[in-house]
């Protein structure tokens, strides 16, 4: 059984390695179009976004998050001047966006901007550069794969908390049951002497009337 889970998780990490690959494309963000770093994943928008948001906070960087009603760039996670020498020895910003490509279908994009001291640092990158941010991109894998994991874990624990909440239902049910039909066979044994003891009565009157005639 073990080789088994072992085997799974070996074909669906290469089915992800094989998916997730990083190309370019753009955005919309700060209100006009971002030329911007891309990569699919098939796992769920909160797995890789948990995955991405770890990896940055273990190189020493939080985001801010865009929020709000009516914000267009609302889900945008900026790590501001972030050092990631994976892709440059530069301090710039990370731009961020995780977004699920269906209600249906659990798979999710990465949408990733660059910007040098306010400007789209990839409009000035080589494709030495570019191929550096790809790689970072790609690197993600395993990291998405350990966070959909621990999501499914959690599911796991959850379901089995539910279980349980309705087995102990379940026994308090049977408790219930079985005290009333304790209590139901106490009655009849006592509505049984009852029964008896109005027959006696009853025949003693019936008695008292023949006599009575007599």
């Amino acid at each position: 059984m073990k080789q088994f889970f072992l085997s799974l998780l070996i074909v669906l990490g290469v089915q992800g390695l094989v998916a997730a690959q990083a190309y370019e494309g753009n955005t919309d963000y700060d209100k006009k179009k971002q030329p911007a770093f891309l990569i699919d994943y098939p796992y769920p928008a909160e797995a890789v976004e948990n995955a991405i948001v770890k990896k940055m906070g273990r190189l020493g960087y939080k985001s801010k998050e865009e929020k709000g009603l009516f914000n267009k760039d609302k889900g945008f996670r900026n790590f501001k001047d972030a050092f990631i020498t994976d892709i440059s020895s530069d301090k710039m910003d990370y731009i961020i966006k995780v977004e699920s490509k269906g209600k249906k279908t659990e798979s999710a994009v990465i949408y990733l901007i660059i910007m040098k001291e306010g400007v789209n640092a990839k409009t000035t990158m080589d494709a030495y550069q570019t191929d550096r941010v790809k790689n970072f991109l790609n690197s993600l894998l395993p990291d998405v794969v350990a966070e959909k994991l621990e999501l499914d874990i959690i599911a796991q624990e959850e379901a089995i908390a539910k279980a349980e909440k309705k087995l102990r239902g379940l026994k308090d049910d049977q408790q219930d049951l079985e005290k009333k039909l304790k209590n139901n066979q106490s009655d009849q044994q006592d509505t049984e002497k009852e029964i008896e003891s109005k027959k006696q009565g009853l025949e003693a009157l019936k008695a008292k009337r023949v006599m009575d005639k007599t």
